[in-house]
């Protein structure tokens, strides 16, 4: 009977799906429809650790759910995937065997520029300055945090739900880790936010590549990239007293 139940509801989302055609985007009433029919079977995630060494406590790499097993732990519904690179950023990547650019991503993730949210500190010195426009947020020399505008904690509350589990992937790490330390410190559960690495030593079924290259040209299908973008000129900065 279950076996039934389980062929029964993959061809409902079948169904369901047609008409969303082949992009890279999720749609909320699927996910909803799946779970109404009872397809929601996924097994509880095992509870955020540490990875050892320097990727946990450098990085904050989760040691369960990362780079090597994210493919075990994609299109759960109560989950959202975040990546957290511009897709060209200023600092000089390359230098420290990475990319400025975003070059591809894992399917389902939708990129969230960590560089808008707040003001970024504490670089390799190889990478140099990037980013150093408007931002949500900024945090202080003792790592408080204070909204630059009025829609800050709104914004970050439509990224980032509360009631979700929030995996996030940067290039290397960094990226990932400060968010983290950004959404715990604004009161959001430690135990719902995953570190699952860097998508620069990915090498699972599931990459989206967005970088081209035919001979000496290069290019980059940005198109691909569900992408957040902030249009700052539409907020309200908040008076300083």
């Amino acid at each position: 009977m279950k076996k039934k139940h389980l062929i029964i509801c993959a061809l409902s989302i079948a169904f369901l799906a047609v008409g969303l055609g082949a992009g890279y985007f999720i749609d909320t009433s699927l996910q909803a429809n799946r779970q109404a029919m009872g397809c929601n079977t996924e097994s509880p995630l095992p509870a955020p650790e540490l990875s050892e060494g320097i990727r946990g406590s450098q990085f904050g790499i989760d040691k369960n759910i990362n780079e090597t097993t994210i493919d075990d732990y994609l299109d759960r519904p109560d989950v959202v995937y975040r990546d957290m690179r511009m897709l060209k950023d200023p600092g000089n990547y390359e230098a420290i065997g990475g990319d400025s650019y975003l070059s591809g991503f894992v399917r389902g993730f939708e990129v969230v520029p960590y560089p808008y949210l707040v003001n970024v500190s504490d670089l390799p010195e190889a990478v140099g300055e990037t980013y150093t426009g408007s931002t949500l947020f900024t945090q202080d020399s003792s790592g408080n945090y204070a909204a630059n505008y009025t829609e800050s904690l709104n914004i970050l509350e439509s990224l980032f739900p509360r009631d979700k589990n929030i995996f996030l992937m940067c290039g290397g790490g960094g990226y990932a880790g400060m968010t983290k330390d950004l959404l715990v410190k604004l009161g959001w559960d430690a135990h719902k936010i995953y570190n699952v690495g860097a998508y620069w030593t990915y090498t699972g079924d599931n990459n989206i590549e967005v970088k081209q290259a035919d001979g000496s040209t290069v290019s980059y299908d940005f198109w691909k990239v569900p992408y957040h973008d902030i249009d700052f000129n539409q907020l309200h900065k908040v008076k300083k007293s």
